[in-house]
């Protein structure tokens, strides 16, 4: 990518506008067609149905392994990495809550199954949200404070130990020389072991830790292990297998609709040639928030909320002139059809296409009496475009921000507020009016997410521009 600009005449002026020549999307109408190739054959009632009966023998499977065993651990954990979780929520919760209440952690001898028992404990309560001392770990040291390096024969408990760590907090030095630990003696491992599953889950680990990944890629991938692990359980993979198709089926049908969208806005992009084409980029995005059937329609219109974002950053990066972002900011703050009026002709076409996207989703959020949410999403976007604005004054005014002035408005440019917000609207009665109330105060948490992604995505930009200009 790099940066160049062209001067074109408006009303008489000449004006000097920047492009990025940016890649066209390689997509087209590739999802149209697939899922076309997708449902035209293949007994898919039969095979739904089959899932169901699975599904069920994997509960049983589920509920009569021992509550205080690691076989047990092994089976939530498995079930987790297979992408199944979501069909046995009650069952997972009710028997972590008892690890929880009896102190499992705790309990052990000092032997090498016990670090693998203590270290998957640990993570699996940390991810359902309880609060578990890392004080068990201690065990594991010698009177230096350091890991006894007799562990590094125990392979699997290595791995468990690094995921675990993963989940730390401040403060918890114990857990932050564990993932120093780990990460060097397994990088020391691996290359002594043979092509097995396990190898090749410490080599996927290294570069994406559970806690790291994007679901569904990461499920698709554990399968794979799963399968070539001599002592998986054929109920449980078969069930995965089922479920991971089914799934991709409705994912695909998704793709397939919000491309559909997307040629339905044309006549919007082809007003500018300036902006990304990032549809399918931004849906993966979505189902990196939320993969389950029931949140469907929160992925899609997370999508086509997103490719506002992204059409009004690159106006903003690129295209506009700072008269005519001042004027597109403060027609947005308006929110009215009318207010469109003083805009130049490129941007009407922006600001009643996000109107009206808006206005589909109070049509969509309707059915659940829900409609009145979108204020907080219109709210996140307002907000959203002043960031974008305040770049733009310091770009064309060649001002150079304070570190301090440009985190402040960089934590929100980095578009995490929105999406946060956004992915909440079509969830039904899981996202609540006072979650939104709650996540409109910006908690601490979402400023330090919003903070994270800025740097990242700045990190991410200087690469581009560092090895794509000659």
């Amino acid at each position: 990518m790099e940066l160049c600009t062209q001067s074109v005449a408006v009303d008489h002026k000449i004006i000097t506008r920047r492009s990025a020549n940016y890649h066209p999307t390689i997509w087209g109408d590739h999802f149209l067609a697939s899922y076309a190739e997708v449902i035209s054959g293949g007994n898919y009632e039969g095979e739904e149905k089959q899932h169901e009966e699975v599904k069920e023998e994997v509960r049983k499977i589920l509920v009569m392994a021992p509550s205080k065993s690691l076989q047990n651990l092994e089976l939530i954990n498995t079930i987790q990495r297979l992408g199944v979780a979501y069909h046995f929520e009650r069952e997972i919760e009710e028997s972590l809550s008892y690890c929880y209440e009896e102190e499992l952690i705790s309990h052990g001898e000092d032997d090498g199954c016990c670090l693998h028992h203590i270290a998957l404990c640990f993570r699996l309560l940390r991810q359902q949200g309880y609060y578990v001392s890392c004080d068990a770990f201690r065990k594991f040291t010698n009177d230096q404070g350091n890991y006894k390096e007799t562990l590094v024969n125990n392979v699997r408990g290595m791995l468990s130990l690094y995921e675990a760590a993963q989940f730390r907090v401040h403060d918890e030095d114990i857990l932050d020389k564990a993932l120093n630990f780990t990460v060097t003696q397994l990088k020391l491992i691996l290359p002594k072991l043979s092509n097995s599953s396990l190898a090749k889950q410490i080599s996927n680990a290294l570069k994406f830790p559970i806690k790291d990944g994007i679901v569904r890629v990461e499920t698709r991938k554990y399968i794979s292990f799963y399968e070539e692990d001599e002592s998986h359980d054929q109920v449980l993979l078969k069930f995965a297998k089922l479920d991971f198709n089914i799934l991709q089926r409705l994912h695909k049908k998704e793709l397939c609709d919000i491309t559909r969208w997307r040629k339905e806005l044309e006549i919007v992009m082809k007003a500018l040639p300036y902006a990304r084409d990032r549809v399918v980029e931004l849906y993966f995005l979505s189902l990196g928030v939320y993969f389950e059937p029931q949140y469907s329609i929160a992925r899609k219109i997370l999508t086509k909320v997103l490719c506002f974002a992204s059409i009004t950053d690159d106006t903003y990066d690129i295209y506009g002139t700072l008269d005519e972002l001042t004027l597109l900011t403060d027609a947005i703050e308006r929110w009215n059809i009318e207010a469109s009026e003083q805009l130049p002709s490129y941007m009407k076409i922006i600001y009643r296409a996000l109107l009206d996207v808006y206005n589909e989703i109070e049509k969509e959020l309707a059915n659940e009496n829900n409609s009145f949410l979108v204020n907080y999403s219109i709210s996140e976007m307002k907000k959203l475009l002043c960031t974008f604005l305040q770049e733009a004054k310091w770009y064309h005014g060649k001002n150079l921000p304070t570190m301090e002035q440009y985190m402040t408005n960089g934590t929100r440019s980095s578009t995490y507020h929105l999406v946060a917000t956004t992915s909440w609207l079509g969830m039904g009665e899981v996202a609540t009016k006072e979650a939104f109330d709650w996540i409109a105060t910006e908690p601490l948490i979402l400023v330090a997410s919003g903070t994270i992604a800025r740097l990242l995505n700045d990190l991410e930009t200087h690469e581009v521009y560092t090895y794509s200009v000659f």
